[in-house]
């Protein structure tokens, strides 16, 4: 797109010059929304419709409900790149409650420049989706239908700075991160230390890739701090034409107190895959386990902490390229009795989930 600017200046004497100066620049201004309507039913039947206190997605009994409304601005030129989206739904009810009412609707804010006339380095900043996770909020990009539990318990979004490379061949990515905190957009009160992370993906064919990605800091109050490390590992894969996977691991520490050696740790594997029966119809499924002893991420008050196994089976199926239909059946199962039914604890919990889902 070719600019036109008429520039003003007064120049000695009083006298006044226009100049016309021209400058060539591309850029590109789109507009995207998504929207995802969900249904559940949880056999364990809780009375309140709120389920899972470890699950942020979808995570209404016996209701039909809007898990993620979204509508999004981009704006791209060859040196600078902004994003402004803003969503509604139970996902951000339940994800950003820590937040101050007017930032509960941002998704996205922000702003990003290329550093380097020759390298693809850019700086961005502001509330961006997390570096961390091989599931994001948006539904229709995931494997499977609802989110893991590793996926629940780490970052969906994060709000901070951070410089990136991308190699000339589009096969690595690199970058350092200076964060608010874990899922943060205004830091805790009392908090006085800024969090760091990094990502590295290198995508080894066109079939296989590899991610890692890390969070370093304290999410608490500088009186009560402990640090905290955590590492994502995953790999993403296709084997054929039908099939396709993420093969990944969680793992984290943080100080069981102010200024302690000892740490406690939780971590969580994971193995999805997904077939295609054919362009329109898809299969996909997950194993996972999260082992979370002392709490450190999910409290529970039992003897062995959170000790759970999860499976699901999912059907997809476009309706059209825009409209997708899911249906998902996930099952918990636990160390200890940490789930209620009718007012008692069990050990398990099983419940279907469907959505509908299309965007533009």
């Amino acid at each position: 797109m070719k600019k036109i600017i008429l520039s003003v200046s007064i120049v000695t004497f009083g006298m006044i010059a226009a100049q016309e100066v021209t400058e060539t620049e591309t850029s590109k201004v789109t507009f995207s929304g998504y929207a995802e309507i969900f249904y559940t039913y949880d056999f364990n039947q809780p009375n309140n419709h709120i389920r899972q206190p470890f699950l942020y997605t979808y995570n209404r009994h016996n209701e039909f409900n809007l898990n993620l409304g979204l509508v999004k601005a981009n704006y791209t030129t060859e040196n600078i790149r902004a994003n402004l989206a803003l969503m509604a739904g139970t996902y951000p009810q339940d994800n950003m409650s820590a937040e101050q009412d007017l930032l509960k609707i941002i998704n996205e804010v922000n702003i990003g420049f290329k550093i380097s006339k020759t390298k693809n380095i850019w700086i961005d900043a502001g509330i961006m989706p997390s570096h961390i996770g091989w599931e994001s909020a948006i539904g229709k990009d995931n494997l499977t239908l609802t989110r893991s539990i590793a996926a629940e318990n780490s970052p969906y979004f994060e709000t901070g700075a951070k410089i990136s490379y991308t190699s000339d061949n589009g096969k690595l990515f690199l970058s350092g991160l200076v964060l608010n905190g874990w899922q943060r957009i205004a830091r805790p009160e009392g908090n006085q230390t800024l969090a760091f992370g990094h990502q590295i993906t290198y995508k080894f064919s066109d079939d296989f890739s590899l991610n890692s990605s890390s969070f370093i800091g304290n999410d608490k109050p500088t009186d009560e701090k402990k640090m905290r490390y955590f590492h994502d590992l995953y790999a993403s894969f296709n084997l054929g034409e039908k099939w396709s996977g993420i093969a990944g691991f969680d793992a984290g520490a943080e100080q069981n107190a102010k200024g302690s050696e000892k740490y406690n740790l939780w971590y969580s594997p994971n193995l999805l895959l997904r077939y295609a029966i054919n362009d329109q119809t898809k299969i996909g499924g997950r194993v996972e386990y999260f082992n979370d002893e002392k709490g450190v991420i999910i409290g529970t008050s039992t003897p062995n902490g959170f000790q759970t196994f999860g499976y699901s089976l999912n059907v997809d199926h476009e309706i059209h390229k825009n409209i997708l239909w899911r249906t998902e059946a996930r099952g918990f199962s636990s160390k200890d009795e940490i789930f209620m039914k009718d007012n008692l604890a069990e050990k398990t919990n099983f419940f279907l989930t469907t959505s509908l889902s299309a965007w533009f």
